[in-house]
């Protein structure tokens, strides 16, 4: 069975979807009030699927449970992942298009966004899917297990187009590792449209008026 979901349609039948994958410690509410503010009323039909992340200790937090897609081990994030964890959640990620697909909607209109940790496992996870997707937002985040990208990366996928956003202020996950992991992945020819702001780990609202102009060129071509 999927993931548990809050979902959000902008109109009847939709023939496009986003999933959408909060951050550490978060839930699937984290992020649907961003629907009003990001969708253009000219955009078709789109159903926004905010799944839970499962609950799990994290041991940089006391071995706290809290929902989250793996566990995080210490302040240098890009090492000592949590490899099985991350790929695990690629595998939950991976049900939630499928379900899609089973819905009517191509893999083609599905996008995938998500912020910090959500944001590395639609990274990781988009660019090991099969089937070509619309688009992979990527938000305040960066890509693990980067260095095994070259063996399991998805033909299919390699000219998917990517939104990264960072803030420049961010502690949590540094502006520095986004940029690392944009540079990685241009060099292997992706087609990353990257953006920065003066911001910590958080969204702004410039942001997301650059990801409606990225999403509205795709949704309405």
């Amino acid at each position: 069975m999927p993931l548990p979901c809050i979902e959000k349609t902008t109109a009847p039948n939709p023939r496009h979807a986003v999933i959408w994958l909060h951050g550490l410690g978060a839930d699937g509410n984290d992020f649907v009030p961003i629907v009003p503010e990001l969708v253009d009323p000219a955009w078709p039909a789109l159903r926004f699927v905010f799944p839970h992340a499962p609950v799990r200790p994290i041991t940089i937090n006391g071995g706290m449970a809290m929902r989250a897609w793996y566990d995080i081990s210490g302040m240098e994030i890009a090492q000592r992942q949590d490899e099985a964890g991350i790929r695990a959640s690629i595998g939950l990620l991976e049900e939630l298009i499928v379900r899609e697909g089973e819905r009517g909607i191509a893999t083609e209109n599905i996008y995938l966004a998500g912020f910090s940790q959500g944001g590395a496992i639609v990274l990781s996870g988009g660019i090991r899917h099969a089937q070509r997707l619309g688009g992979i937002i990527a938000l305040s985040t960066y890509l693990p297990m980067a260095e095994k990208t070259d063996a399991e990366a998805s033909a299919a996928n390699r000219s998917v187009p990517i939104f990264m956003a960072h803030g420049m202020l961010d502690p949590t996950i540094s502006h520095a590792l986004g940029e690392m992991s944009r540079d990685y992945l241009v060099q292997r020819g992706y087609a990353v449209d990257w953006h920065a702001y003066p911001m910590a780990h958080q969204v702004c609202m410039e942001e997301i008026a650059d990801l409606r102009l990225w999403l509205g060129a795709r949704l309405t071509h």
